[in-house]
């Protein structure tokens, strides 16, 4: 499972479309292939207060966190974390061509003996017509 939570500045929603954003990363996170499909949760916070740099309002900024559980080597986690930085600066680029935004994004093991799991999305998830 990854948990993606973006944790961004309210200006950012005059900047770009964040649920769009949160689908984009979904639809990323499922073809790098490292994640089970059934496990991916994106989430998007506005902070309610920032204060950014040097203090102006017009600085932006996106933070991602992605969780996931323990047991995936260091190539793979790394090919993951850059395949969903590189989609989430793409669909990003034409905001950060015209506002001053900083982006940025950190993944995290999960350790499984401290985290209980209990879920009925793969029971309810449609299967994929084979014709």
């Amino acid at each position: 499972m990854p948990h993606i939570t973006l944790d961004y500045s309210p200006n950012m929603e005059d900047r770009t479309d964040i649920a769009a954003l949160c689908r984009h990363l979904r639809q990323t996170a499922a073809a790098t292939g490292v994640f089970p499909l059934a496990g991916i949760r994106v989430r998007a916070f506005a902070a309610n207060h920032v204060s950014i740099a040097d203090g102006d309002d017009r600085h932006g900024y996106v933070d991602i966190s992605v969780r996931l559980r323990a047991g995936r080597d260091l190539d793979t986690r790394k090919r993951a974390a850059q395949a969903v930085f590189d989609a989430a600066r793409a669909f990003l680029e034409p905001a950060l061509q015209q506002h001053s935004i900083a982006l940025s994004l950190e993944m995290r093991d999960i350790d499984p003996e401290l985290s209980p799991k209990c879920g009925t999305i793969r029971d309810h998830m449609q299967k994929a017509d084979p014709s």
